[in-house]
């Protein structure tokens, strides 16, 4: 589809009922073993006032009424009272405790999957659209919060209701009590014939959630496109249809509903006339008094009563076990950049060398199945402290080269090493210590400047980014701002200009001190004059240290020590400006083409 819906569709799901996904789900239970206890215990008692006011009927009726006994009349009553007054306590206790279960797992869920999607390398992204994740942390979760506070404790009150309410009935009049259960069969084969229905409509409601998600993700965060070529009224025209799929879903979930409760319903009626007709029968016969039926049918419906939550705890369950499934595959999705198990130190005395050996690397595949190669045998070295530029006509692989040093991607054949290390033998945090890099797409945080440069490390105080701030010539701009550093950007930076949001994104490399430093195209976004004070600062700044420059621009390198271009993945030539417009190959005609059309 256009909207690459496509993307965002919801993997096929398993079992209405996976005893190993609640197997793990319960598991974050672990950490509230105490509060666990205490709901079971407060569960177990609510459910044994369950029983009390029917009993206190019987007694009433059957023996205070005819004996004139005003004595235990006001005895039965003040226990009533007291029940009514402690189920109140109780259940008050229960929603406290089982809703503080749900945000706690709530809390540490949402946090397992924020350090997951922290992690993952760039290839995870690539296979997970942001509107997926988006409906993974929130709805998902939100749904398994619902599970662990309303479903998975409070199930077992229920269970205890029911027990009680059998036992009690057996106790009273065992043929009575076998005469209301006689109806079971048809409640159970009900459910269940409900089951597959109620399981696919909630399936289908995850996934046009999920598209829609999607779809709202990409449509704001592109406004400005939508706006510049006047696709509103086609895009509003998508999402009514989107929103017409997830209306539809929710109505044929609320159909299966709306014909499974009444069913509900209607089979506790049947019990209540089943009651009356055989207990009326045997009142008759004189085996059974007014004050057992009247109990009964106080029983009946209370037994009803959980059974009906336990069908919607079902419904619950479907959700749950939709949504547990999908947030464990995200847990359980294999990241591919890992730091090794024995992982190596960089030498102390290392100064930034760089060697890419024999590199092939590609994104993906074509067609026929085999890689489609982004970068062919390249091989090169970067001395400690040189300069050099990345060059080369678009889509050559200059980007690529940073991903592969920074391990966003590992390669598949070759390695790359850092001061004589192979990358993956190292710790990421190592690796991207040891350099800094400033993207041509700058990504600034909404918070004030001074975060945006120490990225909340604690290492880096005020002076240090007011020093990177003003080597870089940040420093004049941001002391126009209204609170200097502490003014607030905005989301993405949208309060700065381009030219701004890169001389942050500069100080910002400045500010961590890399023994290596990468700029993929960080000019070619910023005017001449705001180009020439950072020309200006990392010459000062690159003095022994090694440092990567790609750029289109072919001016803003000419004082590189050397300079390689790449073509369609090769290295095609290598040397020093001069040396290159001398060989009269491909550089000198970039370098011709551009200053022509200047």
């Amino acid at each position: 589809m256009g909207d690459g819906s496509t993307l965002h569709e919801e993997e096929a799901l398993g079992k209405a009922y996976d005893a190993r996904l609640m197997r793990r789900l319960i598991q974050y239970l672990k950490p509230y073993r105490l509060h666990v206890a205490g709901a079971l215990l407060v569960l177990l008692l609510g459910s044994w006032m369950a029983i009390i006011g029917p009993w206190v009927t019987q007694r009433v009726i059957d023996e205070a009424i005819p004996a004139g006994d005003r004595a235990l009349l006001i005895e039965l009553i003040t226990i009533y009272g007291a029940a009514l007054v402690a189920g109140f306590v109780l259940e008050y206790l229960r929603a406290l405790v089982t809703t503080w279960l749900g945000q706690s797992v709530m809390y540490d869920l949402r946090r397992q999957i924020f350090e997951k999607l922290q992690r993952a390398d760039l290839r995870f992204y690539d296979r997970n659209p942001i509107g997926r994740l988006m409906t993974r942390i929130t709805n998902d979760v939100e749904t398994l919060n619902t599970l662990f506070s309303s479903g998975l404790v409070t199930v077992f009150g229920d269970i205890f209701t029911l027990a009680f309410i059998i036992g009690a009935m057996l106790m009273m009049n065992w043929r009575l009590a076998l005469v209301s259960f006689s109806i079971l069969p048809f409640v159970f084969y009900a459910a269940f014939l409900f089951r597959s229905r109620i399981r696919t409509a909630y399936r289908d409601i995850r996934v046009r959630v999920a598209r829609i998600n999607a779809f709202l993700q990409e449509r704001i965060t592109g406004v400005r496109v939508v706006q510049l070529f006047n696709r509103e009224e086609a895009d509003a025209t998508r999402l009514a249809e989107l929103n017409e799929d997830h209306l539809q879903a929710h109505l044929r979930s609320i159909t299966y509903y709306a014909l499974f409760f009444p069913v509900i319903q209607f089979f506790t009626a049947l019990a209540l006339a089943l009651i009356l007709w055989y207990g009326g029968l045997r009142m008759m016969d004189g085996f059974l008094t007014v004050g057992v039926i009247a109990a009964f049918l106080q029983y009946a419906r209370r037994f009803f009563r959980p059974i009906q939550d336990l069908s919607e705890k079902y419904n619950l369950l479907q959700a749950a076990m939709a949504s547990s499934e999908r947030v464990f595959q995200l847990l359980d999705e294999e990241i591919d950049i890992q730091d090794p198990e024995s992982p190596q130190v960089f030498p102390a005395s290392g100064r930034g060398e760089i060697v890419f050996e024999d590199v092939w690397f590609a994104y993906g595949h074509t067609e026929d199945g085999e890689p489609d190669w982004i970068l062919r045998d390249v091989s090169f070295t970067i001395a400690p402290g040189e300069k050099v530029a990345i060059v080369g006509h678009t889509g050559a692989g200059k980007t690529t080269l940073i991903n592969l040093l920074m391990r966003f991607y590992d390669v598949q054949r070759g390695r790359i090493l850092l001061d004589g290390v192979p990358i993956r033998n190292v710790r990421l945090l190592d690796l991207r210590e040891r350099v800094g890099l400033v993207l041509q797409d700058v990504f600034l945080f909404s918070q004030d400047v001074a975060y945006n440069v120490r990225l909340g490390s604690p290492d880096i105080t005020e002076k240090q980014i007011t020093a990177a701030a003003e080597r870089i010539g940040a420093a004049d701009f941001i002391a126009r701002l209204p609170d200097g550093y502490d003014q607030s950007l905005g989301e993405r930076g949208s309060t700065l200009s381009v030219g701004e949001r890169q001389l942050v994104s500069f100080a910002r490399a400045l500010a961590f001190d890399p023994q290596i430093l990468v700029l993929d195209e960080a000019t070619s976004s910023v005017d001449s004059e705001i180009e020439e004070k950072i020309e200006h600062a990392t010459d000062q700044l690159l003095a022994g240290r090694t440092s990567l420059v790609i750029a289109h621009r072919l001016s803003t390198i000419q004082n590189a020590d050397r300079i390689i271009v790449l073509h369609r993945g090769e290295v095609e030539e290598e040397g020093t400006h001069l040396e290159l417009l001398a060989e009269g190959g491909l550089y000198a005609r970039l370098h011709e083409l551009q200053f022509t059309a200047a």
